[in-house]
């Protein structure tokens, strides 16, 4: 299970890394997510994530207080909503399928706006 865990982490690391330059593909998500993988399988990489200079502070702040940085707020916003405008605009959903696209964005920015800001 540990090896599993171990690669699960690493999958969520380099999703988190391509997303910190994609505007659409979150990355705080992944890092937290490898994190955790990370703490159950090499707690040497989950120190060194955590120890990160750029993404450590916002992994410890959720750790700690379940606390998301503003601007983290604002651009799952902007992300979301761009990614909403994006499948509007290259595809021809019908009314359910919209209704169940905007119920999912909808809901995940809603839980990041919910939890306290860092």
């Amino acid at each position: 299970m540990r090896a599993v865990l171990f690669i699960a982490g690493w999958s969520f690391v380099v999703l988190g890394f391509i997303g910190a330059f994609l505007p659409v593909l979150p990355t705080t998500p992944f890092l937290i997510l490898a994190a955790a993988c990370f703490a159950r399988s090499s707690p040497r990489f989950e120190k060194w994530l955590l120890d990160h200079p750029r993404f450590g502070p916002v992994l410890r702040e959720w750790r700690e207080k379940g606390a998301i940085p503003l601007k983290a707020k604002y651009m799952a916003l902007a992300g979301s909503s761009l990614g909403f405008l994006v499948f509007m605009m290259t595809s021809d959903p019908g009314p359910l399928t919209i209704a169940a696209v905007a119920a999912l964005m909808l809901g995940g920015i809603l839980f990041v706006f919910t939890r306290p800001t860092a």
